[in-house]
């Protein structure tokens, strides 16, 4: 990140009524404009967090992230680069009935519009950008997503450090900081699903995520570093399991695997391979890449790839 830019996220949050697409603009008190809800990120947050705040304190509405749909980027009256990051959001009817949102001193009032309309009132060119982006995808056909969460264990005791079993080496203060840190990100993703290889490193990295959502961790050998060193290792079958179900997930496996898991994501949806997957496997302890795929689709292709690194 740049020391001088102000870094926000934020998102365009979308429902069918009718069977017709709305998407949610906010009406500003103080500016008197039309706009998307965002807003800065706060400390120690990861912009996924940031966003998914953001758009319940400014609309009461409890949302999962879907697919990115662009970064904005102008000038504040400081002089200062903003930068901020979107997603597409969908609003489910629970959580809009769940909704407290009431005008106040930063929001006179929220207005549910087509896409169309959206663009004509929006009162700032890189919001109408980033609605362009959404359009392009509701065009396409591929706004309703689910995520896969590829991550890696957190940093782990070094081997030197210590003398058990490989697979039983346990995480190191600084991994169960950054463990208890990626909680919020995860959960923005809406993931519901763990899946885990069994060696100490990687149940320890998912377990507070696990505490937060009630969730148990689902162990599978198949993505195991030890089965991979073995040869034995089948990230296929795991993968298979995961798209066919279409329900947010997350693997923790091992730096040598993830190439291997990316890459049958890849294949399971019918999408051409290249270096973008060698990027996306390519992760520091406790960092993860989100794919998102296709409800509808699957097979369609990989509609977006995002790395995520903790900032511990």
């Amino acid at each position: 990140m740049t020391e001088t830019a102000v870094y926000a996220a934020g998102g365009v949050v979308w429902r069918v009524v009718d069977g017709k697409l709305r998407v949610l603009l906010i009406h500003r008190t103080k500016y008197r404009d039309v706009t998307l809800p965002k807003g800065k990120v706060d400390p120690g947050e990861m912009l996924a967090e940031t966003a998914v705040r953001e758009i319940h304190e400014e609309t009461g509405i409890r949302v999962a992230l879907g697919v990115p749909v662009g970064v904005s980027r102008y000038r504040l009256p400081s002089k200062r680069i903003k930068i901020v990051h979107y997603w597409a959001a969908e609003a489910t009817e629970a959580a809009i009935r769940a909704s407290a949102f009431l005008p106040n001193k930063e929001i006179a009032a929220l207005e549910w519009v087509s896409p169309k309309k959206a663009l004509r009132i929006l009162s700032y060119p890189v919001d109408t950008e980033i609605m362009e982006t959404f359009v392009r995808l509701v065009d396409e056909g591929v706004l309703r997503t689910f995520p896969i969460v590829a991550l890696r264990h957190a940093k782990a005791l070094s081997r030197e450090e210590w003398k058990g079993k490989d697979a039983a080496r346990p995480l190191s203060p600084r991994g169960r900081r950054q463990a208890a840190s990626i909680v919020g990100p995860l959960l923005a993703f809406g993931v519901r699903r763990i899946v885990s290889s069994p060696a100490v490193r990687c149940v320890e990295t998912v377990k507070p995520l696990s505490d937060a959502i009630g969730r148990r961790i689902d162990t599978s050998g198949l993505i195991g570093q030890d089965a991979w060193e073995e040869g034995k290792s089948d990230a296929r079958t795991v993968i298979g399991d995961r798209v066919r179900a279409r329900k947010p997930s997350v693997l923790c496996s091992h730096g040598p695997v993830l190439p291997d898991i990316l890459s049958e994501l890849a294949l399971a949806t019918g999408t051409l391979r290249g270096s973008y997957l060698g990027s996306a496997s390519a992760l520091d302890p406790a960092a993860f890449s989100v794919v998102h795929m296709s409800v509808d689709n699957p097979g369609s292709g990989i509609v977006a790839i995002e790395t995520h690194i903790p900032k511990d």
